[in-house]
């Protein structure tokens, strides 16, 4: 019997930890306000933005985007740690997995830091530094002109 390198080789198991990482990001978004339900946490401002599980998928780090100040998003990131078990919990239920990946959240600050080049971008295109976007028409829709 001969096998296809495709079908055994490393790009199968990249396709398939994407799709893990994937069904754990969407489990975790899911379960959020199942989860954390209390007063001084507003999930609104969490986004669960990746989920990178081990190979053996054994563990899974997962990038958190939390709006606010630092101070804030420490709190509230230390309130999604303590809530962890009851998160992989839900994972365990609902994900079929050989083994349910010890989670491990981080902040995310790559959001963040797009807006920030974003809003870069705007202060020297407005102060002329920066030509304007031809694609952009006078209202700032993106749309062609008629």
């Amino acid at each position: 019997m001969i096998r296809s390198r495709t079908a055994d080789g490393p790009a199968m198991k990249a396709d398939r930890i994407t799709r893990v990482n994937e069904l754990i990001r969407r489990e975790l978004g899911l379960q959020l306000y199942r989860v954390v339900n209390r007063p001084d946490f507003d999930s609104a401002a969490v986004t669960f933005t990746h989920a990178l599980t081990t190979v053996d998928l054994r563990g899974c780090r997962v990038l958190v985007s939390i709006r606010g100040e630092p101070a804030e998003q420490e709190r509230m990131l230390a309130i999604l740690k303590r809530y962890r078990v009851e998160f992989q919990e839900a994972i365990a239920k609902n994900v079929v997995l050989r083994y349910t990946p010890q989670i491990h959240f981080v902040l995310d600050h790559s959001v963040e830091q797009g807006d920030h080049i974003l809003q870069i971008l705007n202060q020297m295109e407005a102060s002329g530094e920066l030509p304007p976007d031809p694609a952009e028409d006078a209202d700032g829709t993106g749309a062609p002109p008629a």
